[in-house]
């Protein structure tokens, strides 16, 4: 077994599947260098031929509650004109080579489901939950969400998500195919480590190729997306209704929105 640490993110390897693990409990709120930290350790794991296959999971409640909008500073570097150091990380993990499963054991949220996304294939429990909350916070969707959520559901039940902000239960996504198998909680990590081994059993050259074709212009996709993402992001993170849809969401409340 091999062990490493990239910040907040952690990766052993065991039986040709690597463990990567953010650990930022309870809800693994990101930024561009917990982005960054992952995208080092991808990118690590493509160069280890000990690696065929990655599980991505998280410590804590939550797989990931994308930004925290409640902290200012953190919100205002994110939401900053010019380019996204957050979103540049983010399109070196889309561009990562070989697979991944994700372990979502609770919330994957905004930026937190565009983070799930980047993985091939998605193991839930039952607690899971997926939204693109954008337009409750008075902001536009990120992270690519609005070009990798409809190549994965269809444009209709995307629409339904970014437009209303619900949310979907692991078993929906299950059933409109935003996750790919359904465990019980306790059994969650061990089903997806089933999975990564199953796909670790193939010709890793094969695998690694057909993947690619699978996904190919992905990355390039994703990175002109995100760049009209965050102009509309920029542009809205200047509104009072962001102000009013973060101070809404905190306050478990309708947001009461002016247009402006």
């Amino acid at each position: 077994m091999v062990n490493s640490r990239y910040g907040d993110v952690s990766v052993s390897v065991n039986d040709h599947v690597a463990w990567v693990e953010i650990h930022r409990p309870p809800h693994n709120f990101f930024d561009d260098r917990l982005i960054r930290d992952l995208a080092d350790a991808f990118e690590a794991l493509d160069g280890d031929p000990a690696c065929r296959a990655s599980v991505l999971a998280s410590e804590g409640k939550a797989f990931c509650a994308g930004a925290d909008f409640n902290r200012p500073s953190e919100s205002g570097e994110f939401l900053s004109g010019g380019p996204s150091r957050l979103y540049e990380q983010a399109v070196r993990l889309f561009a990562c080579q070989k697979p991944i499963v994700a372990a979502i054991q609770g919330a994957a949220v905004g930026g937190g489901l565009g983070l799930s996304l980047v993985a091939d294939f998605r193991v839930v429990s039952s607690e899971a939950r997926f939204a693109a909350n954008f337009v409750k916070l008075g902001i536009h969707p990120g992270f690519g969400l609005t070009y990798t959520l409809p190549r994965l559901i269809g444009a209709q039940r995307s629409s339904m998500m970014f437009l209303t902000g619900r949310r979907v239960t692991g078993g929906e996504a299950v059933s409109m195919g935003l996750a790919d198998v359904l465990a019980p909680a306790e059994s969650l990590r061990e089903e997806a480590r089933k999975l990564a081994l199953e796909i670790a059993g193939g010709a890793p050259l094969a695998v690694r190729s057909t993947r690619a074709t699978l996904r190919s212009g992905l990355a390039q996709a994703v990175q002109a997306q995100t760049e009209h993402e965050l102009a509309e992001q920029t542009r809205l993170a200047r509104t009072e209704d962001h102000r009013e849809g973060v101070r809404a969401v905190s306050e478990r409340r309708r947001g009461q929105f002016r247009e402006r």
